[in-house]
C-alpha cells in the first residue's frame, strides 16, 4: 500500500492536459514495438499519448478498421458514439467522427455534446435494434479507459448486440488497424465531420427507460436518502436527471468534472484511479457515509459501482453481487424460472451457494463481461456479474436492459433493496453469511516470466497432479469454464470449502491468484500458499 493512498491528490500528481493532448496529435506509434501497437483487451484498446500507445494514428486506424468490419458484416444502421470525461476522449471522438464521415457511416452522437456512460450507449443500441428483424442494425463506439488514470485513453467497439465485441471481432479490428498504421494510414478515409453527424439524446432515453428495471415508487415511498458521487465521470448529469425524473431524495455529492481529477484520493498504489470498489480511491466519498442511507460511486464511464452504507462503509463487490442476486431472484416475479444467473469464475462462491438455494441455474464463465452477452441478449441469463464491480440484469419483464455493465443501475438497486426490505445491502449480506458461511477472499500476484505466463494461459487442469488443497480433497481442476466451455486462460481448483484460480496478467510479469475459503483467513492463507506451489509446479514441469 502506498504511503499516500487514500489522501487527496497533490499538484505534482496531476497531468498537464495540454501536453497530453499535444502528444495525442504529435506522437506517431511504432508498430514494431508491442507496447505501441493496437491491442484489444477485455475492454477495448487502452493506452496513453505520453507512451505513444493512444494517439491520433491509433484512433483513425481503429475507426477505419471498424468501418471495414461493419461493412463486411453488412451492418448498415447508425453507429452510436459516446465519450467519457478523460482528457483524451474528446480529441479521440473528433478523430473517429472524421473517419466515420469519410466512410459514409450514419453517426448518432450526443445531442447535448456531453458525456455518455457506457450503459447509456449499450441501451441506445439495444433500443434501436429491438424488433428490427436483423435489418439496418445499429452498433456503437464508446471512448473510455473506464477507471484508468487521467493520462489514459480507451476505445471500445460494441456490435449490434450492444455489448463488448467478442474476440473474433476485436482480433480482426486489431490486426487491420495495425496494418493501417504500418502503411502510414494511406487507406484511411476521412473528411471533416462538421454537419455530417446526427444526434441522439442518450440521457433522456436512458433515464426515461430506467422505470422498466428499477422500482422508483418504492424508493420514493420509503424516503431513502441517496448520495451519488460520479467520481468526476460521465454519469454526473445523469444522476441529477434521475432525481428530477423520479422525485427521489438523491443528492449528487460531487458534481465536479476536471480531466486532471484533482479532487480524487489516491488509489492503493499512489495513482489517481476512479475505481469505486477501492477503499483508497473512495476515501473522499466515505467521508459522507453517515449523511445518506445509501451512498454510491461510479467510475468514469459508469460501468462499475461502489456501494457504501452507514454501518459498514464500502461493500466488497462480491458481497454486493450475492445480495443483489438474492434480492432480484425473489422480487422479480415475471423473470423466467428456467433462466440462469451468471458469474465470472473468479467471483465469490457465496454466489454459488445463494443461487443453488434459489434452485436456479448457475452460469460460470471466464473473466470478461463479453461472456454474458449472449445470455443477456436471448434471456437465458437474468443477471451477469464480475468480482470487479461490474454487473447488469434484465428488466421487470425479463427483456434485455443492457448487454454491457451498468454501474448506475446497480447503485439504484441498492436503494431499492433498502426501500423494499428495510435493510441495507450490507445488513442483508450479514444475514447471508449466517446462512451460508462467511468466506475470506483475496487476490494476490506472483512473479512469472513471459514464457511462464504463456504456459499458464494454455495450461490444462489435467496438468495439475495435486489431489488435495489446504486439507480438502480436490473436486475439480478446471481450464474451461463450466457455464459455457470456454477456455479460462488459466486454471481453477475447487474443493468443498475453498478454491483458487490462477491467470496470467496481460500487462505485467506476474500471474494473479484469486482464492477464497469458507474456513476463515488462516485457511485462506494456507490455500494461497499451496496454490502458488501447485501452479509453480505445473509451470516448471510443463
Amino acid at each position: 500500500m502506498h504511503e499516500r493512498a487514500g489522501t487527496v491528490a497533490s499538484p505534482q500528481d496531476l497531468i498537464d492536459v495540454d501536453q497530453l493532448i499535444g502528444a495525442y496529435y504529435r506522437n506517431v506509434p511504432d508498430v514494431s514495438d508491442p507496447a505501441q501497437r493496437v491491442a484489444f483487451g477485455t475492454s477495448g484498446h487502452r493506452g496513453s499519448s505520453f507512451k505513444s500507445s493512444f494517439t491520433e494514428s491509433h484512433i483513425k486506424a481503429i475507426t477505419q478498421a471498424i468501418c471495414e468490419y461493419r461493412a463486411s458484416k453488412k451492418i448498415t444502421g447508425p453507429l452510436f458514439i459516446g465519450r467519457d470525461t478523460h482528457a483524451l476522449s474528446d480529441p479521440a471522438e473528433k478523430s473517429a467522427l472524421d473517419v466515420l464521415a469519410g466512410n459514409g457511416v450514419k453517426v448518432r452522437a450526443d445531442s447535448r455534446g456531453s458525456w455518455v456512460p457506457t450503459p447509456a450507449l449499450s441501451r441506445a443500441i439495444i433500443s434501436y435494434n429491438a424488433n428490427r428483424d436483423n435489418t439496418e442494425l445499429a452498433d456503437g463506439i464508446i471512448i473510455t479507459p473506464s477507471h484508468n488514470p487521467p493520462q489514459d485513453g480507451g476505445f471500445k467497439y460494441n456490435p449490434p448486440h450492444g455489448g463488448p465485441a467478442d474476440s473474433d471481432a476485436t482480433s480482426w479490428i486489431e490486426n487491420r488497424a495495425n496494418e493501417l498504421i504500418a502503411a502510414g494510414l494511406q487507406d484511411v478515409k476521412e473528411m471533416n465531420s462538421d454537419g455530417r453527424v446526427g444526434f441522439y439524446d442518450f440521457r433522456e432515453a436512458y433515464v426515461h427507460d430506467l422505470a422498466k428495471v428499477i422500482d422508483f415508487e418504492a424508493i420514493q415511498r420509503a424516503g431513502v436518502r441517496i448520495g451519488a458521487d460520479p467520481l468526476g465521470g460521465s454519469s454526473v448529469e445523469y444522476w441529477q436527471a434521475i432525481a428530477d425524473q423520479y422525485g427521489i431524495d438523491l443528492t449528487v455529492v460531487n458534481p465536479k468534472v476536471d480531466p486532471r481529477w484533482p479532487f480524487m484520493t489516491l488509489d492503493w498504489d499512489g495513482k489517481i484511479r476512479m475505481d469505486p470498489s477501492s477503499p483508497a480511491a473512495m476515501a473522499s466519498v466515505l467521508a459522507f457515509k453517515d449523511d445518506y442511507d445509501i451512498l454510491t460511486g461510479n467510475d468514469a464511464d459508469a460501468d462499475r459501482h461502489g456501494i457504501v452504507t452507514p454501518t459498514s462503509g464500502l461493500m466488497n463487490p462480491n458481497h454486493y453481487l450475492a445480495v443483489a442476486i438474492e434480492y432480484l431472484a425473489t422480487n422479480r416475479p415475471k423473470w423466467s424460472k428456467s433462466a440462469g444467473i451468471g458469474k465470472t469464475l473468479v467471483s465469490s462462491s457465496m454466489i454459488d451457494r445463494v443461487v443453488h438455494s434459489l434452485e436456479r441455474k448457475l452460469v460460470e464463465v471466464p473473466v470478461g463481461f463479453k461472456w454474458f452477452v449472449p445470455g443477456l441478449t436471448d434471456g437465458s441469463i437474468l443477471f451477469g456479474g464480475e468480482e470487479s464491480a461490474g454487473a447488469a440484469f434484465q428488466q421487470f419483464d425479463g427483456k434485455t436492459w443492457t448487454t454491457d455493465k451498468d454501474g448506475i443501475l446497480l447503485a439504484l438497486l441498492a436503494a431499492e433493496i433498502l426501500a423494499v426490505t428495510g435493510k441495507t445491502p450490507a445488513q442483508r449480506y450479514q444475514e447471508l453469511t449466517e446462512t451460508f458461511g462467511n468466506p475470506a477472499y483475496q487476490r494476490v500476484d506472483a512473479p512469472a516470466t513471459p514464457e511462464q505466463k504463456a504456459i499458464l494461459k494454455k495450461l490444462s487442469g489435467k496438468s495439475i497432479t495435486a489431489t488435495e488443497l489446504a486439507g480438502e480433497p480436490i473436486l475439480a481442476k478446471l481450464s474451461e469454464a463450466p457455464g459455457n466451455g470456454a477456455a479460462i486462460g488459466g486454471v481453477k481448483v475447487v474443493t468443498e470449502n475453498c478454491w483458487f484460480a490462477a491467470r496470467p496478467s496481460g500487462t505485467e510479469d506476474v500471474y494473479k491468484i484469486y482464492a477464497e475459503s469458507f474456513k476463515g483467513p488462516d485457511h485462506l492463507a494456507q490455500v494461497q500458499t499451496e496454490a502458488k506451489a501447485i501452479v509453480d509446479a505445473a509451470l516448471n514441469g510443463a
